[in-house]
């Protein structure tokens, strides 16, 4: 009896050794299969994207990663499908999937493309000053993310200059706002949404006009002294632009810009020489 156990015992350890083989060489064939299947499935996503079939292209893509989710390939499918709908102007689609592959694959290698793809998605959504704030402030801390995080990338480079863009947009906002805020004589808001310009805007094109209304917001209130120390910051740093002569208008009305006389000798000498021809 004791050795019926052991021949027992000794048999089902067999049996179950050559079952965990036969399972494992079945999970390599469906694992084999499944790559197989991936690699057609993501070979044929280059070719529509490059068909510029870029909605089909993004759906072959994501059918890869479901394929083979464990793959090295899945992450990058994922990015491939984020792009592919982001060629197709289909931002919210490339968002998701970006936000999804974050999630999904937190230690890819390809992060630094991911972020800046977001960036990307939310910056060519953005319709001007005048338009929804939400895409600047997103697209804007995506690309800081990518400047801190990955520096020495074109990623990076690309990136700052978006934020110069991206700034210029956002005082032109402010400016814009507090242009509003003057028709209404709502002067406090409006010497606020300048001196913001000036304060976090200080290398975009708006400033000029920024210090210029608080010349002309402060003369209005009758504080000469605050106007005329914006109006000798403006003539400091802008003493040749429209601005400054705008503001130089405030303090002398009588003052007149004298549009200087072209000089003809160019245009003398170009007629010249069409004459010998």
């Amino acid at each position: 009896m004791f050795k019926y156990k052991i021949f027992i015992i000794f048999f089902s350890l067999i049996f179950l050794f050559s079952c965990g083989k036969e399972v494992e060489k079945v999970a390599l064939i469906k694992e084999t299969n499944q790559k197989i299947e991936m690699i057609s499935a993501y070979k044929e996503g280059m070719n529509l994207l490059e068909l510029g079939d870029y909605f089909s292209a993004g759906k072959k893509f994501l059918e890869a990663e479901i394929l083979f989710p464990q793959s090295e390939w899945a992450p990058r499918s994922v990015l491939m499908a984020s792009y592919s709908y982001y060629m197709q102007d289909y931002y919210s689609l490339a968002i998701e999937n970006l936000k999804r592959y974050f999630q999904t694959y937190p230690k890819d290698k390809n992060m630094a493309y991911a972020h800046y793809l977001l960036a990307i998605c939310y910056y060519d959504t953005i319709e001007g000053e005048k338009k929804d704030l939400a895409p600047l402030i997103l697209s804007k801390k995506e690309f800081n993310y990518v400047i801190d995080n990955y520096p020495n990338t074109d990623y990076a480079y690309d990136a700052r200059f978006k934020i110069d863009l991206i700034n210029d947009i956002l005082a032109a906002k402010e400016v814009y706002i507090g242009r509003h805020y003057i028709k209404k004589k709502k002067w406090i808001p409006a010497l606020n949404r300048f001196k913001t310009v000036l304060k976090d805007y200080e290398t975009t094109i708006h400033v000029e006009e920024a210090i210029h209304r608080l010349v002309e917001i402060y003369y209005k209130l009758g504080m000469e002294d605050e106007s005329l120390k914006y109006a000798s910051l403006l003539g400091y740093n802008y003493n040749s632009g429209e601005w400054y002569r705008e503001t130089y208008k405030i303090f002398n009305k009588k003052y007149e810009f004298k549009v200087p006389k072209k000089n003809n000798e160019k245009s003398k000498i170009l007629s010249k020489i069409k004459s010998l021809f």
